[in-house]
């Protein structure tokens, strides 16, 4: 980054041994993500292919109202004028996007929703915070959840896929159902799950390293081959589903502010 750049995305590495933690850090946004942060996560994600010294990596969010709410509202988003090319700015923001085929273990305090699920669908395991929600606004708003759904179908059982995407603002999944459903794997107690989250990654490091790349490549390609035959629907289904701008902007002024957690 150039002098005077504003930081969006910290990555610390070696506590513990052999641990690096990718931190989303704009809480005043509830680290939504513009476009500068964007392309400093898939810097970082192709800088730590090169990092020998990182063998497993933690993914947080600052602050403890988000882990991450998704690509930000305010963002310019230059799209083609054509209905058969769209630019999905979120589409290769996750690790195994990135070719990393390091473990990454996401660590979930307060919301996710929405983008954030690019990032939580491409990590091995989520550890979560007890008062952490999961939610997917896109129908709300008039938009396909086309990417989000697909990555989330493959994490949790369709219904609970469908339902988190078809009830839009309207309800959101408590972490403790989260787990029972499988998108979770440790409800932490409250504050822990940073912790939690770099116990597990220092044992990960602990092994050999091309031993658990191995791993982490065998457990994508199981699941690899129908992400990608879905994600080559998106496009087409977003550019017919969707509202347009104006119309999306105006549901999202006009948004319900209660919802159900469950």
């Amino acid at each position: 980054m150039g002098a005077g750049a504003v930081v969006t995305v910290r990555l610390s590495t070696g506590d513990p041994a052999g641990v690096a933690v990718v931190t989303l850090d704009r809480p005043e946004r509830l680290n939504a993500i513009d476009l500068p942060t964007r392309d400093a996560l898939r810097s970082v994600w192709r800088a730590l292919r090169f990092d020998t010294s990182v063998r497993a990596i933690v993914l947080t969010g600052a602050g403890d109202r988000a882990f991450c709410t998704g690509l930000d509202r305010s963002a310019e988003v230059p799209q083609p004028d054509s209905p058969y090319m769209t630019d999905d700015p979120l589409l290769q923001v996750g690790p195994k996007s990135n070719d990393l085929w390091k473990p990454v273990i996401a660590a979930v305090t307060g919301m996710a929703c929405g983008g954030a699920f690019y990032l939580l669908g491409e990590a091995e395991f989520v550890v979560a915070d007890p008062g952490a929600t999961f939610f997917d606004p896109h129908t709300a708003y008039g938009m396909v959840s086309a990417y989000e759904s697909m990555l989330m179908a493959a994490r949790m059982p369709y219904g609970e896929a469908a339902r988190m995407a078809l009830l839009g603002t309207a309800e959101r999944i408590g972490a403790a159902r989260a787990h029972q459903i499988g998108l979770v794997s440790e409800v932490t107690s409250p504050g822990g799950a940073l912790a939690s989250a770099l116990a597990s990654a220092a044992v990960v490091a602990g092994h050999p390293a091309a031993a658990v790349q191995g791993t982490v490549r065998a457990l994508w390609a199981a699941r690899e081959a129908a992400v990608a035959a879905g994600f080559a629907q998106a496009p087409h289904l977003i550019a017919l589903g969707n509202l347009p701008p104006h119309e999306q902007a105006e549901l999202f002024g006009a948004r319900r502010r209660e919802f159900r957690v469950r």
